[in-house]
């Protein structure tokens, strides 16, 4: 995850201080850690974050709107000059280990269903007993609860739609995770917030704000509340977003802008664009 950074200026001494805010050899972890090890979300989320933040170096052109989806929010408020890399990695760490300890109290998981109609999809989500979790755009809503409901939703999917159990550690963006919301409030209630640069379309609204206080705010309420990556879509096609750069680890994110931002250029951070 981490490997293809490790060239650019300064990266690795940015590791070394992320490694001790989050108690975790991050390094490590983004090079050599072994699959189980990277699935715990105490380690994914500050190594998700660490990549965000490391291939934005190689970003060349300055964002006039950013967004990140679920925990990538860490990497876009920085970018947007609302929070340090610093504080945000710190943050993000007591925001992983908070998951992880209500994933275990309160064991769960999560599917996508792809395709069938939203009003169907959600009804089909609500009577398996789970919730709606992550609006993904255009025909994929992933869902959220524990074990039987989601084992209900596979067996008994919607109308002309699959369902696709997701390898996660625990039903994230659900209620399932409202033990969360307090830890991490602690975590940011004491660093320095600042009005955004650029706007920021936060994930519990899909709206673009640049006040700092209350992009905080919307972060911390996407914990236990849904990832509304289809309004953060429509918020860019009304600007008139016209390209679409993702950081790393990219991919998914392309995707999905692919089916709902017709005629934008989508791109992906590399390494060697970095400037020297």
């Amino acid at each position: 995850m981490l490997t293809p950074w490790l060239e650019l200026s300064g990266a690795r001494e940015r590791l070394e201080r992320w490694s001790q805010l989050c108690d975790l050899d991050l390094l490590e972890l983004g090079t050599t850690g072994t699959a189980g090890q990277i699935r715990d979300t105490a380690a994914a989320q500050p190594l998700l974050t660490a990549a965000g933040l490391l291939s934005y170096q190689a970003v060349k052109e300055p964002f006039v709107m950013v967004a990140g989806h679920s925990v990538g929010e860490f990497a876009a408020a920085v970018i947007a000059g609302v929070i340090h890399e610093d504080h945000a990695m710190a943050a993000v760490s007591a925001r992983g280990r908070a998951m992880a300890a209500c994933a275990a109290a309160k064991p769960g998981t999560m599917a996508a269903v792809i395709g069938g109609t939203a009003d169907q999809v959600l009804t089909a989500i609500e009577d398996a007993g789970a919730w709606a979790a992550n609006f993904n755009g255009p025909g994929q809503i992933v869902a959220g609860g524990d074990r039987p409901a989601i084992d209900r939703l596979i067996q008994e999917p919607p109308p002309q739609s699959r369902v696709v159990r997701l390898d996660v550690a625990g039903a994230f963006h659900t209620p399932l995770m409202a033990g969360a919301e307090h830890p991490l409030r602690a975590a940011l209630s004491d660093i320095p917030v600042a009005d955004a640069r650029v706007p920021m379309v936060t994930n519990h609204s899909g709206l673009a704000m640049t006040n700092g206080h209350h992009i905080i705010e919307a972060m911390i309420k996407q914990v236990s509340q849904p990832v509304r990556w289809d309004l953060v879509l429509e918020t860019f096609a009304a600007n008139g977003i016209g390209a679409q750069l993702e950081l790393a680890p990219s991919g998914v994110l392309t995707g999905l802008a692919r089916r709902a931002l017709k005629g934008v250029a989508l791109e992906r951070a590399h390494p060697q664009d970095a400037a020297a």
